[in-house]
């Protein structure tokens, strides 16, 4: 379970107060996420991952951040 960054300030980084983000939204922009960068790793032909944070825990941490915005169609 990732306690940090909380579920709560994810989903306020993401949404605006007029328009939240569900819970659901959150996980699938996460797993997204987590899925470019394994796939950028790939390509970069990272292979050792010992001592590095999970690649959803990154995606987490930048969602946190900022460095992740959600585009409406």
């Amino acid at each position: 379970m990732i306690n940090e960054p909380s579920v709560d300030a994810m989903i306020r980084k993401l949404g605006s107060e007029e328009e939240p983000i569900s819970r659901y939204a959150l996980c699938t922009i996460a797993a997204k996420r987590a899925r470019q960068i394994i796939e950028s790793e790939r390509n970069a032909g990272v292979t050792d991952s010992m001592g590095k944070d999970k690649e959803l825990l990154t995606a987490c941490k930048d969602i946190a951040d900022g460095k992740v915005v959600v585009a409406k169609d």
